[in-house]
């Protein structure tokens, strides 16, 4: 199954990490699924899934396009770096985007 990102109505180019987060959040997608989305902190817009991924957090620093999984329930999209521990779900492509 494809895992399709759509921002504001528009399917933008993502490279998905493969990991279990991801197949999780794959899983809770396949009938749909809407992330209301808010900007946090100038570098970050944060959304709750409503449910509790399996994560695998390490410290990493984001850039802009990055998407994380943060606190095993929440979906975040940056437009700038951040320093924190997230697990990985996959990066905007932005050439493309």
């Amino acid at each position: 199954m494809k895992l399709t990102l759509k921002i504001d109505g528009i399917e933008v180019d993502v490279i998905w990490a493969d990991n279990n987060s991801v197949k999780a959040l794959k899983n809770l997608a396949k009938d749909g699924l809407t992330i209301n989305m808010s900007k946090y902190g100038g570098f970050e817009q944060v959304g709750s899934i409503g449910s509790t991924l399996p994560s695998a957090d390490t410290r990493i620093t984001t850039s802009p396009g990055d998407i994380v999984l943060y606190s095993s329930n929440q979906i975040v999209i940056f437009y700038d770096s951040n320093t924190w521990s997230y697990t990985k779900l996959g990066h905007i492509n932005l050439s493309k985007s």
